[in-house]
């Protein structure tokens, strides 16, 4: 596919996205925009509860395709997904399921984590005497290097992000994979900035489980999300909590109980399923996964990471400070301005950022703060305007600062 041809089948999807219509849309990273399509599966099913009251078996086979949609997505298999309504569901699943070991430990760089993949290894440091091992940063970047000498033999678990949610580097996952696996260590990641945007093949990554969930790059709502487990490992995994959503009983009928006392894990990662599912949230994402894949994702990785690149290197000529300069390899789709990260969550000290972000929401660009940094992601539905529309605005900021009258000080 030419780079012309695909600039020309992402502009025919953007009117799609209403969104875009008001705003340079700059914030997947913290939650995406959704389609008319999206709008229009969330109708056509609240229809028909309203109208009909609901057919479950219906419901419950939407939710089916949409845990097929996000197999094919990310190349696992069917029953390797469990459907969850969050990435903090995800991980306490996973990491609660794994058979730990008073004095085992999980290796995780704390500063670079959303609180989604900390609290979970703290609780479990209380209630089953982990020790989490923590490795700090370097640059704004967990090192791999420094994660693999935190390894030992006492290790039961690494887990990373794929892309950090603050600056938004990527981390080499795979090459963490091939390292721990032999060793028979666990690797879990938080795929929060990477599902739906970046191209992503588990088999390859080599990891043992993969959290998502569908609000961001999966262009869906809150609520809703995915775990993938390795195949071979979910099936030797006892879950904490059961359901019959989780259980492999010869009836079909969800509310069929068969032997309590003869029951059996259902296959694979099936058995983290609980309960009833979001299933508005099923029908969304649904939706917006069959759109990802009409675009696919290897398109949509190098669509968004060039306007990244792009925007990167405007936002410099023009003399804004982008953490990681203007070309760095493992940027992704986000853009972090400032020249440190702070451990605060969604504010910044820093005068100048403060100035900045406030042209850039009079602009109706769309953005976050996030540790003490202006944070600028991309989607599918973004393009060169969106981009040049934040450089022109970083670009007359700093043409104001540099007209302004030096401050004499008082007195004088």
């Amino acid at each position: 596919m030419s780079k012309l041809a695909t600039a020309e089948i992402f502009a025919a999807r953007r009117p799609a996205y209403p969104g875009t219509e008001r705003y340079a849309y700059l914030d997947v990273a913290a939650r995406g925009l959704i389609s008319v399509g999206v709008r229009g599966a969330i109708d056509a099913y609240l229809d028909h509860r309203m109208s009909e009251g609901g057919d479950k078996a219906w419901m419950f086979s939407l939710a089916e395709d949409s845990r097929l949609r996000f197999a094919e997505l990310i190349g696992a298999s069917v029953d390797e997904i469990s459907l969850t309504k969050n990435i903090s569901e995800g991980i306490n699943a996973f990491g609660t399921a794994l058979p730990w070991q008073a004095g085992e430990n999980v290796v995780v760089c704390q500063a670079l984590e959303h609180p989604a993949n900390i609290f979970p290894w703290q609780n479990l440091a209380l209630q089953r005497g982990v020790e989490v091992k923590v490795v700090r940063p370097v640059g704004g970047r967990v090192p791999l290097d420094q994660v693999i000498d935190a390894i030992d033999a006492r290790t039961r678990l690494v887990t990373v992000s794929t892309v950090s949610f603050a600056p938004g580097f990527r981390f080499p996952v795979s090459e963490l994979s091939r390292h721990c696996r032999p060793l028979g260590v666990r690797v879990l990641v938080d795929a929060a900035q990477s599902a739906g945007i970046l191209h992503t093949d588990v088999e390859a990554l080599g990891v043992d489980g993969f959290a998502a969930s569908t609000q961001k790059g999966l262009l869906g709502l809150y609520g809703s999300g995915f775990l993938y487990v390795r195949r071979a490992l979910a099936d030797t995994l006892a879950p904490v909590y059961l359901s019959r959503a989780g259980v492999h009983i010869a009836a079909e009928h969800e509310a069929a109980s068969g032997d309590p006392d003869a029951f059996g894990y259902a296959l694979g990662a099936r058995r983290f399923d609980v309960g009833n599912f979001n299933f508005v949230g099923a029908v969304a994402v649904r939706q917006s996964l069959e759109e990802i894949a009409a675009l696919g994702t290897r398109a949509i990785e190098a669509r968004v990471c060039s306007l990244a690149q792009r925007l990167a290197e405007g936002l410099c000529a023009v003399g804004v400070p982008v953490f990681g300069g203007p070309s760095c390899a493992d940027r992704a789709h986000i853009v972090a301005i400032g020249e440190s990260l702070s451990e605060e969550h969604d504010s910044v000290g820093d005068e100048m950022l403060l100035a900045l972000n406030a042209r850039l929401n009079a602009a109706h660009v769309r953005h976050t703060i996030r540790r003490g940094m202006l944070r600028l992601s991309l989607h599918l539905y973004n393009n060169e305007d969106d981009v040049d529309r934040v450089v022109e605005v970083a670009r007359d900021f700093m043409a104001s600062k540099s007209r302004r009258p030096a401050n004499v000080g008082a007195g004088t």
